[in-house]
């Protein structure tokens, strides 16, 4: 699988990734990777795969220095650890991992990308530090790949017989992806409405919490509700970990990668050319270009929806 990911990185954004021995790491399950582009030296990246009784739960991509430029104009290449809990390995079996953790994998290495291919002068603007409702574009458009023959046929085997994975088993994760779309759609507009209403109302108006959050969820819910059940006191993201007032900006990234990834559609998934386009309005400007011009200068034009409605079967 890190085989497949990284191959995929090499075919679209000419990377080379070297494992190191040398290079320090934080504990002994870490895996080190030295990344180079043509000769270039671009980044270090770290990948922390498996659960331990030290490693909180989830999946992120986090970085231990951003790319910049130091004062004598230098260019400080940064280091990037993408931390995941995959199924780990036993001692009859190597880590098989689900659909659902391949789709992780590629989402984490999309925003290692565009950490790792970072060019820009300040580190407050670099790799990830762009607008929430865009810094998911490249993690979610990565996720495209997951269901593609020509990523596929490079590394999915059966790992006892090697036969490749069959034609049949592919259509079907694409039916899936399609299933209770329309439910998930609205479920997703849900928590940014919730969040929007949290952070633009007066506290004086606020009172009972639960008949607020009915004002909003019974605009878009489709299923009956659950007696006791608040999402305003669970969710964390309304208030912590830089999603507050900028939840919207999941579902809004998902049409910008969707119509993002029609431009590959249309030109071939592997397309080496709309790749360095993408690389070079995109995954190298971090926040230093307004988001809306960079997507237009990748584009040709501003995003529309179109794209994520017939991919999920909605158009």
């Amino acid at each position: 699988m890190i085989d497949g990911v990284f191959g995929l990185a090499s075919r679209l954004y000419d990377l080379r990734f070297e494992k190191s021995e040398e290079i320090e790491k934080y504990h002994p399950e870490v895996q080190v990777y030295e990344v180079y582009r043509a000769e270039k030296f671009m980044a270090v990246l770290y990948l922390d795969f498996h659960p331990r009784s030290t490693k909180r739960s989830g999946a992120w991509m986090t970085e231990f220095r951003d790319q910049h430029y130091d004062a004598e104009g230098r260019d400080v290449c940064p280091w990037v650890s993408l931390v995941m809990n995959f199924t780990p390995p036993t001692p009859e079996q190597p880590s098989l991992l689900t659909v659902d953790e391949v789709n992780t994998f590629l989402h984490e290495f999309g925003h290692a990308l565009n950490g790792m291919l970072s060019e820009v002068r300040y580190a407050t603007l670099s790799g990830t530090h762009s607008p929430r409702d865009f810094v998911e574009l490249p993690s979610q458009l990565n996720e495209n790949w997951l269901t593609e023959p020509e990523f596929l046929n490079t590394f999915a085997r059966h790992y006892q017989t090697g036969e490749p994975i069959p034609e049949e088993y592919v259509t079907q994760l694409k039916n899936l992806n399609r299933f209770m779309a329309g439910y998930l759609c609205v479920r997703q507009l849900s928590f940014g409405y919730l969040d929007m209403m949290w952070h633009t109302m007066p506290a004086a108006d606020v009172d009972d919490i639960l008949r607020l959050e009915r004002s909003i969820f019974d605009t878009v819910e489709v299923l009956p509700v659950v007696p006791g059940a608040c999402m305003s006191t669970a969710f964390s993201h309304l208030f912590s970990g830089g999603y507050a007032a900028g939840y919207y900006g999941y579902k809004w990234a998902e049409m910008l990668e969707a119509d993002a990834f029609a431009l590959f559609k249309e030109t071939g998934v592997m397309n080496h050319d709309t790749a360095q386009r993408y690389l070079e309005t995109i995954l190298s400007k971090g926040g230093s270009v307004d988001a809306m011009e960079m997507f237009v200068n990748f584009r040709g034009r501003e995003p529309k929806i179109d794209a994520l409605l017939e991919r999920d079967g909605l158009l």
